[in-house]
């Protein structure tokens, strides 16, 4: 006898597959640039990397793992909570790269690399500025919230290169409704 799981299991085991991956690696990553290199001023994150993976996969459900990974983020650096707030409510913003899939489809963004990672970086762009645009509304210097995108530089640059790889591998960066499908017309 065969067991399969519904498609909302599935969805549910790999939103929360994705959100285990978000925790480790952020958790890892602040860690580090904390104990590591506490005088560093850049940062990399991999909060829009995830977020950008998720949501090429699932939409609008990647709103969890955005948050989560302000959460995570927070969490790490001991964080007060005007800078929950930030990067909570910020990286909401990211989801403002699902204009994308009506304008370009989501076929087309996956198969072009250039696309691809242009979503990406999109994403994090959109995250980096709500981030600015929630600590300003919070009573934050401008100066300070510009530091949202040249601390967080070298998270452009990760988050092309990963991107770039998921979107080879089969089935990372593809809709997975669509991806299913495909894998089940294979199977037959």
């Amino acid at each position: 006898m065969e067991n399969r799981f519904s498609f909302e299991q599935y969805r549910s085991i790999d939103l929360a597959f994705f959100g285990l991956i978000l925790i480790v690696a952020e958790s890892l990553i602040v860690n580090a640039a904390t104990f590591w290199f506490p005088e560093q001023l850049y940062v990399v994150s991999s909060v829009a990397v995830v977020t950008a993976i998720v949501m090429m996969r699932w939409g609008p459900w990647a709103a969890i793992h955005a948050v989560l990974g302000g959460i995570v983020f927070c969490f790490a650096s001991h964080a007060n909570l005007q800078q929950y707030l930030v990067y909570c409510i910020g990286n909401l913003f990211g989801l403002g790269s699902l204009l994308w899939f009506k304008i370009f489809g989501k076929e087309r963004i996956r198969e072009s690399g250039f696309a691809s990672v242009s979503f990406g970086l999109g994403t994090l762009l959109f995250m980096q500025a709500g981030r600015a645009l929630i600590a300003l509304v919070l009573g934050s210097p401008l100066t300070r919230c510009l530091g949202f995108f040249t601390t967080d530089a070298l998270s452009l640059l990760f988050c092309g290169v990963v991107i770039w790889i998921a979107r080879r591998l089969d089935g990372v960066f593809e809709d997975q409704k669509k991806y299913l499908l495909r894998i089940h017309a294979e199977e037959e």
